[in-house]
């Protein structure tokens, strides 16, 4: 049998594994599995990755880089700070929430992540993508508030049966934004001493 030319097996095996990791999870994401989906001989799949975990951080990284893309394409441009509360609404409701795959994927790396120093990286990255952007348009108590509230909602949009709506959102981060919802750090320690 000829061998078939296939150049971007590679990165097809990587965009098939971020989808079987939003079906089944990274526990039901083998090698068997995804040279089925990919219908490629699964010698194919230690010929290109060493194993799972390469293939995972391969995976991972993709997905962080498409993360990274979305939040750069709302918040890396000068905004006045309304236009900036509405982008970060676009940036959950919009992209987040529309992108259901992502959120589970997002949420499938965060529980890897506990159990496996080795994918912390992905998250940390993914946590200070937001909040570099963040700071561009608020304060830095505002900024951390913010992003915080974006990887708590972010959960929510894909497991709650009633996620917030875009009104609530809007009026969170409006909120977070002017700092009535927001104890900084050093306040918070000043109240402490007193």
């Amino acid at each position: 049998m000829a061998r078939r030319w296939d150049p971007h097996r590679r990165d097809r095996i990587i965009d098939t594994a971020l989808e079987c990791i939003a079906e089944h999870g990274v526990a039901g994401t083998t090698h068997r599995v995804l040279a089925a989906r990919c219908d490629v001989p699964l010698g194919s799949m230690t010929y290109h990755f060493s194993g799972m975990d390469e293939l995972l951080l391969e995976a991972f990284g993709r997905y962080a880089a498409r993360v990274r893309d979305m939040v750069s394409a709302r918040l890396d441009q000068e905004l006045e700070t309304e236009a900036a509360i509405e982008a970060v609404v676009a940036l959950i409701h919009d992209d987040f929430q529309g992108d259901v795959t992502g959120g589970v994927i997002s949420y499938e790396l965060y529980a890897l992540a506990s159990r496996r120093p080795e994918f912390r990286p992905f998250t940390h990255d993914l946590i200070d993508v937001g909040l570099t952007a963040l700071r561009r348009h608020f304060t830095e108590d505002a900024a951390r508030a913010i992003n915080t509230y974006i990887e708590g909602v972010s959960t929510h949009l894909v497991i709650d049966t009633q996620p917030p709506t875009v009104s609530h959102t809007r009026e969170t981060i409006r909120r977070l934004a002017s700092g009535s919802a927001v104890v900084s750090a050093t306040s918070s320690a000043q109240s402490a001493v007193q």
